[in-house]
Formats: C-alpha cells, structure tokens, sequence
C-alpha cells in the first residue's frame, strides 16, 4: 500500500482524499459521524474504483449449479449477477437481470435436498421460497433417485453432487434462494451513503451499480472492497479521527461471549453448515471442546469444496469439522492453484484500533476476525458489516420508497 502523500496515489486514496477535502468545509457544530454521513451523501458511487477485474463476472440463467458453483470458485467470489437468457436483445439492465446468485442460496439448496422431509412441511410447499427464507424444508429424497433417507448411505451427498438431478438442476430453477428478487442495485448517481448503509444495516454483501437505461452492469461493489478503501486512507484527518478509536469505544464486539454462535471441533461438519443457514451467517468459531478456545474458523463458502470436491471425504454425516478443515488443507496443498480460498482463524485483542483490524482484514482478505482473550478464550466476533455499520448512520426516513418493488425486504428493515 504506498502511503499518503506519495505518488501515484491508489484510485482508494484518491478517493479518501475527496472525502478529507469534503471534511474540512463541514459545519464545525456537526458531529464526526454526521460529518462522515455529510461527505459521503455529497459522493456518487460512480466515484467508487471499479472491481480489480474489467468485466463484471456473470452466469446465465439456464447454467448448471455445477457450472455456476465452478465459475463462482475460479473467480474467487460469493455471488454474481444472473443474465436472463430469455431477455430480449438490446433489454435494459432491469430486464436483462433477474437477481443476484450467491454461493449461500446453493448451499441452503443443497443442503435442503440431504435431508429427510420435515413431517411439518406441506408436500406440494415451495422448496426455493423456503430456501429463501431459511425453513427446514427439502424435496423427497425418493425424488433424487436415490430412495429414501433411511436407505441412503453414508455416501449420499457425494452421490447428490454427482447425479442427474443435481447436475441438471439450473439456476433460475433456485431463483427462490436469490438474495433480492427481482433485483436490487445502484444507480450511479446515487451516494456513498446509500452504499454504506445497504453493506452494513442492510447486510447486503455486494451492490451491483448501473447506469440508467444501461444493457450491462457497470461495477459491483463489495463489503470486502470498502474495508480496501478504508485501509487506503490511513493517514488522513476524517479517517484518523475515527479509526484511531479502539474496539471498544465504538461499540465492538457486539456480541458479548454466551451469545456466540460456535460449533465444537468433534461436531459433524454438517452441524456447522445447518448452524450458518439456520443464524443466516456466514462463518461460525471452531471451539476446543472442553474450553473456550478457538482454534479455528468454518465458512459458508468451505461447502464448496464439498460441491467442487466431494471425494475429499466419504461419510460426509460423520466426518467432525476438525477432520472437514484438516481435508480442505491437505485438498487445497494438492489444488491450491484452482482453490484459493481457505477460511483461517484470525483473532485480535479488545485493546485493537479500528484503523488496526482494517488493516488486518484487508491484509489478509477475510470476512471475520475474531476477539479472543490473552489465554486464547473467544470473547467476540467481529465481520467487515460491523465495521462499516460503525463508519455511518441512517438518518430517519433515509430510504423512502427506493425498496418499493424488491422482495425480499430485510428481515430488520426499518422502512
């Protein structure tokens, strides 16, 4: 990272810069949030630098969920946006897409189908709706091909990937499990307040942004992307007043110890993935049973080693997660050129900065760091939405009506 003053400065730094110029003409009576919340309201997103790739990675509507699972893990992303193939030539973007597919409404899919039916679920129920919305809920397994779940070997999940069904299962066929239906993103015109708020209060964990009346869309911006923003404005003023704070003086961690969500390393892998679609979240502590130590880190996108790379293991219904984590590694030694994603346990101290753990995510390009005592014992967690949601407020009535016509809302929408 070239430090501030030096030339030539990153396109992130840059725009710090712009925000410094917009912080020294505030109101001096104005807050240091609502200056913040001042500057980037008077910022377009289109002042955001585009993704460090030129094009904006898509899938089709009629791909497979093996294609779409191989094209999300080559590139090294969560989610793109879906191109209706159907769509006219010439359509405009809001035509042209129909949402956004994220590695999670796979997993929830997937996941969905290794279960036995729930007794309380309606036979003809909507599988994707309740994949959206996280009920326990699966198809027949009768009707994969592989009989009931009480014949079903230890290898059902490896031969759940390797079927006919899976294989030819499309993705607008889980179109249920899109995060935002139709679609939601942003214009160009719109602020960097907007995009801060939908990254943080409205967990969105990237906003595809669009020109009015455009075919295509013109950048994709993630919660990932803001915190190398951040990082690149170490040394100016708005940013050092703020992140010069430590953890605690904003309000972090948020969740005190008892309410963790964590998994004990001797559990079934499979307990953690249904724990991270059951809570909505996107990893999960790996606990030392006995004690309160972490000794390591479960994500959401580790299942995709179990689409992509299902002769890791065999039994998946009885392999722990320490044993899970241990085959990731040995696999990833083999293939760390296809895969480069491995969910690592970082931790860090109550008495750490702000402007510390930014640039310890950024660093090591992780979602979650986690806060843990001088003995080791998990005290909190702490995810890049945290951050970001510390950096703004909402004012009251903020949104208005921009929500109107996207479903799902946010399950804490406030507006």
């Amino acid at each position: 990272m070239a430090a501030i003053g030096e030339s030539p400065r990153s396109p992130e730094a840059k725009l710090g810069m712009r925000v410094e110029d917009l912080w020294d003409v505030q109101e001096p009576q104005l807050s240091p949030t609502e200056k913040l919340n001042a500057c980037f309201e008077s910022i377009p997103v289109s002042a955001f630098p585009s993704a460090p790739s030129s094009q904006v990675v898509e899938i089709k509507s009629d791909a497979t969920l093996p294609e779409a699972v191989e094209t999300l893990a080559h590139h090294n992303i969560l989610s793109a946006p879906v191109v209706d193939v159907k769509a006219p030539e010439g359509a405009t973007w809001i035509d042209r897409y129909i949402g956004i597919v994220e590695f999670a409404g796979i997993v929830v899919w997937v996941l969905q189908q290794s279960e036995p039916l729930s007794p309380k679920s309606p036979a003809g129920g909507d599988a994707n709706a309740d994949a959206a919305n996280g009920f326990n809920y699966t198809l027949e397994l009768g009707g994969l091909g592989f009989g009931s779940a009480s014949t079903t070997s230890g290898n059902y999940f490896e031969d759940l990937t390797s079927s006919e069904f899976y294989k030819n299962t499309k993705v607008c066929d889980i179109s249920g499990s899109f995060r935002w239906a139709p679609f939601l993103a942003l214009q160009r015109s719109n602020s960097f307040l907007t995009m801060l708020l939908l990254l943080s209060k409205y967990n969105m964990k990237s906003i595809p942004v669009v020109d009015l009346g455009a075919e295509k869309i013109d950048n994709v911006i993630t919660q990932s992307g803001v915190i190398h923003m951040l990082a690149e404005c170490v040394g100016l003023q708005w940013f050092e007043s703020w992140g010069t704070k430590k953890l605690s003086e904003v309000g972090l961690p948020v969740m005190t110890p008892d309410c963790i969500i964590k998994v004990y390393e001797d559990e079934p892998v499979l307990q953690a993935f249904r724990l991270m679609r059951k809570k909505r979240i996107g990893g999960l502590p790996v606990i030392e049973r006995g004690s309160d130590k972490a000794v390591g880190n479960i994500s959401l996108q580790d299942v995709q080693f179990l689409l992509t790379a299902p002769e890791i293991y065999h039994d998946y219904r009885a392999i722990t997660v320490k044993d899970f984590l241990t085959a990731v590694k040995s696999y990833l030694k083999k293939h760390k050129e296809v895969f480069p994603m491995l969910s690592t346990l970082v931790t860090c101290k109550k008495d750490c900065t702000i402007k510390e753990l930014i640039q310890l995510l950024d660093h090591e390009k992780i979602h979650r760091v986690y806060v843990v005592t001088d003995d080791g014992d998990l005290e909190g967690v702490i995810t890049l939405r945290d951050i970001i949601s510390r950096l703004v407020d909402e004012p009251r009535g903020y949104f208005g009506d921009f929500f109107d016509g996207v479903l799902p809302l946010p399950p804490d929408s406030r507006v």
